[in-house]
């Protein structure tokens, strides 16, 4: 008894020693930086974690079956770029369109967020219908994406923003940025998703085996591209935000973001091996990613040390879900 004890302390341990230590490099920074947890820092966090969340609970419904989607980051810089162009003050200098007046806010995000999914069912036609793995279909996809926002920008950056767009950045209800009530507002409607529809249990009933679940009657090639349209059109939403709070955007906006959603995914308990996997996950993930770089530079850290630390995380992350998965077989 006492064993088995023992052994649940010691998997537990295991299993969350990145949350773990995180905690206690969190601890040690606001003991030795007193300017780390205060009301402005906590806000700033927050805000950062805002469209990161919205990226990881996109990857997350790729993950939970099994898949991965490697062109988050150029889709964000591609949506942060349209949105861009769109948006510019009438009288900017260095204006994309010279003779178009600025678009409503909220009907620049619905175009966004609809082209953006149209990449995001492609990518799911390829993995659902013609069985190309998601690693080299998204790859592929990250491309044909980083190549057309070169060719729609000429790679001239953006800025010029009129108010009401970087408003959503700046402004706040409650105390609080509006870019944190709309990654809470999304996580809210995944989370319904993921639990109440029948979506997601398709979802997780692919991740545990695709087979089964198509034997089953589940909707397998429709569900599929149902996920990664959905994951594309977080992008989009995604790389709006980001473009609000930057004031600007580049094609390379949002770069390599997509690793960094997938090692918070699993940090959080989302498994890389399918079928397991939550809301909070990504939450928890993407709170332990932020804190982790906030600490980081607190601690006077070099900025280019700081991808070696990130890097070792995600190696892990990745390894102790790989443990979790061979210890159950």
């Amino acid at each position: 008894m006492t064993k088995t004890k023992n052994q649940k302390i010691k998997d537990f341990l295991i299993n969350n020693g990145v949350i773990i230590i995180m905690f206690i490099l969190v601890i040690y920074t606001s003991v030795t930086s007193s300017n780390f947890f205060t009301v402005n820092n906590g806000l700033n966090i927050l805000a950062n974690m805002s469209y990161r969340l919205v990226i990881a609970l996109g990857i997350a419904g790729c993950v939970i079956t099994a898949g991965c989607d490697l062109s988050a980051g150029r889709m964000i810089g591609f949506a942060a770029c349209i949105a861009g162009t769109l948006l510019q003050k009438a009288d900017y200098a260095g204006k994309f369109y010279p003779d178009m007046q600025p678009l409503n806010v909220f009907l620049v995000l619905l175009i966004v967020v609809a082209i953006t999914g149209c990449f995001g069912a492609i990518t799911g036609f390829f993995i659902a219908h013609l069985s190309v793995p998601p690693f080299i279909a998204t790859l592929a996809m990250m491309e044909i994406v980083y190549g057309l926002a070169l060719i729609y920008t000429g790679a001239t950056p953006l800025g010029g923003y009129v108010t009401e767009y970087t408003n959503i950045a700046n402004g706040r209800f409650l105390g609080l940025s509006y870019l944190i009530w709309i990654a809470l507002a999304v996580a809210a409607l995944t989370w319904f998703i993921f639990n109440m529809t029948r979506h997601g249990k398709y979802m997780y009933a692919i991740g545990g085996n695709p087979q089964a679940a198509e034997v089953a009657g589940v909707p397998v090639k429709t569900t599929m591209i149902l996920i990664y349209m959905k994951a594309a059109m977080m992008y989009g939403l995604a790389g709006f935000m980001l473009g609000a709070k930057a004031g600007g955007a580049s094609v390379n906006l949002g770069y390599g973001y997509e690793m960094e959603a997938i090692a918070a995914c699993t940090i959080g308990g989302v498994s890389v091996t399918g079928g397991r996997g939550k809301v909070s996950s990504a939450l928890v993930g993407v709170a332990v990613f932020e804190l982790l770089k906030a600490a980081l530079q607190y601690l006077g850290v070099d900025a280019n040390a700081q991808y070696i630390a990130i890097g070792i995380v995600i190696f892990i992350a990745i390894s102790l879900d790989i443990r979790k998965y061979v210890a159950k077989k």
